[in-house]
C-alpha cells in the first residue's frame, strides 16, 4: 500500500483540552500498527494531531479504517529513508511499538540520535531490558504494564489528563515537557520561575522525591502540582526555559 499523506496541515494553531489548556496540534510518527499502535494512532488522530503509522506489512494498516486521517507507509520502521518519508524530520515525538524489542528500541534511537526527536519512547516486551534502556535514556513501557495512556503521557504531556487532582479541583498533578535549558538547573529554580511545585521525578524509570540540591538532568519526566487556573503560566515557564538574568 502506498504512503498516504493525512489532510491535515502541521504547526496549526492548537485546540483547547479539556483540562482548561491550549494544546498545539504536533505531528507523531508512530513505528507498528498492532492492536497499541493502531490503538495510539486513533487516539492522536481524533484529538487533531498529525499522525503517521510505519508498518512493514501493509495488511496491517486496516486497522486504522477509513476515518483515519493520517498517513501511512510501508516499510522498515528503522530505516532512515522510511522515516523521512512519514515526515520524522518534523516529528515532535516517536513512539516504536512494533512486536520487536530489537527493532523497537533501534529505531527509537535512530529517532533520537540521528533525526533529534525530543520525546521517544519503545515498547520492550523483557522488563529486564526495558531497565537497561532506561538507563540509556530512552524511556520504555513494559508490554506487561501497558496501556496507551502510559505511552501518550511521555510522547505528549500535556495532551491527556491529569494524574490526579483533588475535590476542589484547585490543585492537580500533572506532567509537563520542559525545554533543555532547564537540564542542570535545580528544581527549586524551576519552582520558583514557574510557580508550580514538583511533586516527584521519574529517572531511569524510578521515582525520585526532589530537595533542595535536586539538579534535572536529561530524560527526567517531571511531575508537578500546579493550580489549574496557573496550568499554562506554568507549562510557559518550563518550555521557554529558565528565565535570563
Amino acid at each position: 500500500m502506498p504512503s498516504r499523506t493525512g489532510r491535515r496541515a502541521r504547526g496549526r494553531v492548537g485546540k483547547q483540552h479539556t483540562s482548561g489548556c491550549t494544546v498545539p496540534d504536533v505531528h507523531v510518527v508512530i513505528m507498528g500498527c498492532g492492536r497499541v499502535g493502531a490503538a495510539l494512532a486513533h487516539t492522536l488522530d481524533h484529538a487533531g494531531h498529525s499522525v503517521a503509522v510505519v508498518d512493514q506489512d501493509p495488511t496491517s494498516f486496516r486497522k486504522l479504517g477509513p476515518e483515519f486521517r493520517g498517513q501511512m507507509v510501508t516499510g522498515i520502521g528503522f530505516d532512515r529513508d522510511h522515516l523521512r518519508k512519514a515526515g520524522i524530520e518534523n516529528a515532535t515525538a516517536f513512539a516504536a511499538v512494533s512486536s520487536g524489542d530489537n527493532s523497537n528500541i533501534l529505531a527509537a534511537r535512530v529517532a533520537r540520535e540521528t533525526f533529534g526527536v525530543a520525546n521517544v519512547i519503545a515498547r520492550i516486551y523483557d522488563p529486564r531490558r526495558a531497565e537497561v534502556y532506561q538507563r540509556l535514556g530512552i524511556p520504555t513501557v513494559a508490554s506487561v504494564a501497558w496501556q496507551t495512556d502510559q505511552i501518550l503521557r511521555q510522547v505528549l504531556p500535556e495532551s491527556v489528563g491529569d494524574e490526579w487532582r483533588d475535590g476542589s479541583g484547585k490543585v492537580a498533578l500533572t506532567q509537563l515537557s520542559y525545554a533543555e535549558s532547564w537540564i542542570g538547573e535545580r528544581v527549586t529554580r524551576i519552582e520558583r520561575e514557574s510557580g508550580a511545585r514538583v511533586a516527584y521525578i521519574t529517572r531511569f524509570g524510578e521515582g525520585l522525591l526532589p530537595n533542595l540540591d535536586t539538579v534535572l538532568q536529561a530524560g527526567d519526566i517531571v511531575h508537578v502540582l500546579v493550580d489549574p487556573s496557573h496550568r499554562e503560566n506554568s507549562a510557559a515557564s518550563f518550555t521557554n526555559g529558565p528565565e535570563a538574568h
